[in-house]
């Protein structure tokens, strides 16, 4: 049975990354659905995903393709894997607090709680290290979400730390080994 992955696209410059992300788990097999942040989209666009995992990408959570279903419900409904990458400092404070006032929180919060979650934060070093920020992650880490910690590397706004997304290998090591219980 093929496994089912919702990857989240959030606003940062990394966004362009989830392409590559979302082609490499397709072409191991995964049936991967897109869910696009508005910010996301002035990154990368969702026609890009959309080639790239032969599935319909969704952008936003009054869009209800069929009106016998709910979609955001739907979504969850066959979902193994619940993935954020790239992941803000936004939508890490959206997921850690419950805010639902956008597609991905949404989903977030009628996710099943008994699925894998995976969360890949990347931003500048200042703000990933920013004790908000961090306990935030904590609040995830403890209502079940792994995170997929980001690297130490020259940022898009010039300072070098951490706060730069995992390698794409790195982001499907982690679903693979998740998603088949092993261990990263």
């Amino acid at each position: 049975m093929t496994k089912h992955i919702l990857l989240g696209v959030t606003g940062s410059i990394s966004a362009y990354k989830s392409a590559d992300i979302a082609n490499e788990l397709t072409k191991k097999g995964y049936a991967v659905d897109v869910l696009m942040s508005k910010s996301s989209q002035e990154f990368i666009t969702p026609l890009t995903l959309q080639s790239l995992t032969k599935r319909r990408v969704h952008t936003d959570v009054m869009d209800e393709p069929d009106p016998s279903k709910i979609n955001h419900i739907e979504l969850t409904k066959p979902t193994d894997l619940f993935l954020v990458a790239p992941a803000t400092a936004n939508i890490i404070g959206k997921l850690a607090t419950g805010v639902a006032d956008d597609l991905i929180g949404t989903v977030a919060l009628a996710l099943p709680s008994d699925r894998a979650k995976l969360i890949a934060p990347a931003m500048n070093t200042n703000m990933y290290e920013h004790p908000m920020v961090q306990k935030n992650l904590q609040a995830l880490k403890e209502i079940g979400y792994k995170e997929i910690e980001p690297r130490e590397s020259l940022l898009a706004c010039g300072d070098f730390g951490s706060g730069a997304l995992a390698t794409v290998d790195t982001i499907i090591e982690e679903v693979v080994n998740t998603l088949e219980g092993k261990e990263a």
